[in-house]
């Protein structure tokens, strides 16, 4: 019998029965399904709004857009050049009060949330809720800074999750106190202020350090809108908005309600927005050269410190003496009637002010309109208030020049009461203010321009410049980009040129007509002296001193054109001059900066230092960039220097600038006025102080017959000085070893003849080239007509 095997049933093999799913194994399924596709749909989403988002790894080192600031000599403002107006301010320097003031309104849960406050969003969802609208933000501070370094402000979603992404970001690699730090030098403030330290001084004109709690609330408030809080639009919106802030300070234990009650009850005394700047014409020289230098985004946006060589006292008694003889020298020139007329019966004749210049004041220029003619006076409608302007305050504008057909400085002596009528809109100055009326004058804004400059002879530093009436007007600088013709003003250095080839001042030389052929278009010259006048045989001393143009162009023909241009050269004069004898007439175009620096080199002993206004420059950093090195170098002896110094001192004291003598010090200079009264120049000034002056119509027209240097530009040259010098010490010019004093023959230049009793007089010699003969006989200036001869020994 064969055993076999025994078969098991395929039962055995089967899985047992699956169980049921469960309802809450389902929900657990789901839940990690629905968790896995949204990890994978929110990683996707990070992925694709972090991939373009910038690295952050430098933020610790970041340098935001900084202002450049201009200071005057005396550490004074006076320029800033920005594209954003921001001063860096390290976190150490912001008061507390501040810091605590902006966390409160901004991010009270700043030092406790990594950059995403969600406790935040739920409450400023509820209260969103609550009020139906959104009154209540979210953003941290941290989104804030994120958003305002990196993204643009418009409402998206695509922003608002790359800021949350940037914001948690920042805080991994930033301190709290580094973010705030940003924070605080990035925001904007309103009225063109970055950051809270120009904020500071834009509302309130002091440094972050001074601000008192009710201030620094306030400029907490701006960064949400400030345009919206401005104080000088919406005050009492601005003010509320303050008050919001100490709130909510009280509310986060910054402040208790006692600290709180006495900031709202601050007084806050904002500073007027579109201050003006301070020596436009300087600033914008001094940008033009660091533009040139550092190139513009070093300029805009390096916040560089830029110390200048200007004087503040200075430039300000310069815009004023400037401003003051423009006014002046335009009424002669004839008055050119209202500047408008309006209907006085209309409901607004003049356009409104605004409320700051309701308040008049002396000196104050305005513009107003004629309400009603009386007696002997005006009465004009200044803004909202009624001046009077009597008849004696507009006697000037019987002068008129009523047209080109007419002679000029035509005087029409008419009835004053019929140049003005109800309706005329005029310019006055506010005169004085008594109880009951403000008395004003009549004016007029030049038409004239010119400029001015000052520079210290020793060091080179320009210490004033004026380039123009106003910069508003015309930013062209004529202090130092209009070449004219310096007239007169030209002639120091023909004499010095003279004075350095061994001649003296009481070297003589005839006055007296001459023609000269001219080649080149085979015509003649026959230059003629002021007035048609000839005075013989003069000194060189007195030739300068009156400006003798007949004895100038023979002293130019003997001491040689060629020698003369190069000694311009080495002085200083870089335009170029005409090889001719017009030029002893100043008939080359020069700068007013570049003849001025001629001149104080004739006023510190030959020295030359060029002309320069930057003292130093630093970086952001405080390293310096650049430093002023003021370095003499001489030019000419200091004996020619002294002899034409000296000679110049003559111009003042007997000559053509004798009003100068009311400055009451050692001053040496020259006039100059140009053919046509074109230009009109002053130019001179003492040892520690030189100053140039001219004064002419842009378009080159005359300014007026008797409008010359000595008219024109010498009074605005005093008024200047007498300001500038009085702080400055009493200084003669010093005498060099090398000239000597000898008795001489005033009419001939030679030794005096003791013998024959005749008059002499003390002149200046270098050593070595005094006269060694005396004086034979003396001429009459007709002798010299004939003979066309001088003295031996004399020119």
């Amino acid at each position: 019998m064969i055993d076999r095997p025994v078969q098991l049933s395929d039962t055995s093999r089967q899985p047992p029965p699956r169980r049921p799913w469960r309802w809450w194994q389902i929900v657990l399924l789901s839940l990690g399904a629905i968790a896995l596709i949204g990890g994978l749909t929110a990683g996707g989403l990070l992925w694709h709004f972090s991939k373009d988002l910038p690295a952050l790894d430098q933020l610790g080192t970041y340098q935001p857009s900084l202002v450049t600031q201009v200071y005057s000599a005396d550490q004074k403002l006076i320029g800033q050049f920005f594209i954003e107006r921001r001063i860096l301010t390290t976190g150490a320097n912001i008061p507390e009060r501040l810091r605590r003031a902006v966390i409160a309104v901004e991010d009270v849960r700043f030092f406790e949330h990594p950059g995403l406050d969600y406790i935040g969003m739920l409450r400023a969802a509820w209260t969103n809720v609550r009020r139906g609208s959104k009154v209540e933000g979210a953003s941290t501070i941290t989104q804030q800074l994120a958003r305002s370094l990196f993204l643009s402000s418009e409402r998206t979603f695509d922003r608002k999750v790359r800021e949350l992404i940037l914001a948690y970001k920042m805080e991994l690699v930033l301190t709290k106190d580094q973010i705030l730090e940003l924070y605080l030098n990035q925001i904007y403030f309103g009225q063109g202020a970055y950051g809270v330290a120009t904020a500071a001084q834009t509302y309130f004109g002091k440094d972050l350090s001074a601000l008192t709690v009710g201030e620094s609330a306030f400029l907490a408030g701006l960064p949400k809108s400030p345009n919206h809080y401005s104080p000088f639009k919406a005050y009492d919106r601005a003010k509320k908005r303050q008050e919001h802030v100490l709130a909510r300070m009280e509310e986060a234990k910054f402040l208790t309600p006692t600290e709180r009650e006495q900031a709202a009850a601050e007084i806050l005394n904002f500073r007027r927005p579109g201050i003006e700047q301070a020596a436009p014409y300087f600033v914008e020289y001094i940008r033009q050269l660091l533009v040139a230098k550092y190139g513009e985004e070093t300029v805009y946006k390096g916040g560089l410190k830029v110390y200048t060589t200007l004087n503040m006292e200075m430039q300000k008694a310069a815009e004023a003496a400037f401003a003051a003889g423009l006014r002046e020298l335009d009424k002669r020139q004839g008055w050119r009637g209202p500047l408008r007329t309006v209907d006085v019966t209309a409901p607004a004749p003049f356009p409104v002010v605004a409320e700051g210049d309701l308040i008049l004041k002396v000196g104050d220029y305005r513009e107003g309109f004629v309400t009603r003619v009386g007696k002997d006076h005006f009465l004009v409608q200044v803004g909202s208030m009624v001046t009077k302007l009597a008849f004696d305050d507009m006697a000037w504008a019987k002068r008129r020049l009523t047209g080109p057909d007419l002679a000029k400085d035509v005087v029409v002596n008419q009835n004053l009461k019929h140049i003005l009528k109800p309706g005329d809109v005029i310019e006055v100055m506010v005169k004085k203010l008594d109880r009951d009326m403000v008395h004003v004058q009549m004016e007029q804004t030049p038409l004239i321009e010119g400029g001015l400059i000052a520079l210290e002879p020793a060091k080179g530093e320009i210490r004033a410049m004026v380039g123009g009436y106003d910069f508003g007007r015309s930013e062209y600088n004529r202090a130092v980009q209009a070449h004219r013709q310096p007239g007169s003003a030209f002639k120091p250095i023909i004499y010095a040129t003279a004075m350095n080839q061994g001649m003296s001042p009481g070297s003589v030389i005839l006055d007296a007509p001459v023609v000269y052929a001219q080649e080149q278009d085979e015509k003649t010259w026959k230059p003629e002296n002021y007035g048609r006048k000839i005075h013989g045989m003069v000194s060189l001393r007195d030739a300068l001193a009156h400006s003798h143009n007949l004895a100038t162009v023979r002293l130019l023909d003997k001491v040689g054109v060629k020698s003369v241009i190069e000694f311009a050269k080495t002085v200083g004069i870089t335009s170029p001059l005409a090889a001719d004898l017009s030029l002893g007439l100043g008939s080359s175009s020069v700068g007013l900066m570049e003849l001025t620096s001629v001149y104080s080199v004739f006023l510190n002993q030959g020295n030359r230092t060029e002309p320069h206004g930057i003292l130093s420059v630093k970086d952001n950093a405080g390293q310096v960039l650049e430093q002023a090195e003021s370095q003499a170098i001489p030019v000419i002896s200091k004996e020619t220097a002294y002899l034409i110094t000296n000679m110049m001192e003559d111009v003042v004291q007997k000559g053509t600038a004798q009003a100068a003598k009311g400055i009451g010090r050692p001053v040496a200079g020259k006039t100059g006025t140009t053919d046509e009264f074109i230009n009109a120049w002053f130019i001179g000034g003492a040892p520690n102080l030189v100053a140039g002056i001219y004064v002419g119509f842009d378009d080159r027209r005359s300014l007026g017959e008797t409008e010359s240097g000595a008219h024109a530009a010498l009074p605005i040259w005093i008024n200047f000085m007498q300001a500038a010098l009085k702080p400055l010490p009493v200084v003669a010019f010093t005498i060099p070893e090398g000239v000597t004093f000898v008795k001489v023959d005033p009419s001939t230049g030679l030794l005096e003849d003791e013998q024959e009793g005749q008059a002499s007089t003390v002149e200046l010699f270098t050593k070595g080239s005094e006269p060694t003969q005396a004086t034979q006989r003396r001429l009459d200036p007709v002798d010299f007509y004939k003979l066309d001869q001088i003295p031996e020994g004399a020119l």
